[in-house]
């Protein structure tokens, strides 16, 4: 079983949110209608393109930051920006 990480699915979700997506507004990346599942994805491969870009998308280290991804929560950070950008908008 995994322990929360200050309040994330665990230490992988709350890094890659905190390091890759603190920021970034919704509507920067999604539009109204979108739905979480879709987000979803869309972090998934966006996070991933930002490790094949910064290492080439090769070797060892490539292979551990994929598997660090791999624990990730994507529905969660997906919810979250969802969540924020609602809140926002009723602000």
């Amino acid at each position: 079983m995994t322990e929360k990480y200050n309040g994330w699915t665990n230490y992988e979700t709350w890094r890659v949110n905190l390091e890759i997506f603190d920021g970034i507004a919704w509507l920067d990346q999604f539009d109204d209608d979108m739905e979480v599942y879709e987000a979803t994805d869309y972090l998934k491969e966006y996070a991933k393109e930002i490790l094949e870009s910064e290492n080439g998308a090769k070797g060892l280290c490539f292979d551990y930051a994929m598997a660090f991804l791999d624990a990730v929560n994507w529905r969660e950070i997906a919810q979250s920006m969802m969540d924020n950008y609602k809140l926002e908008q009723t602000a």
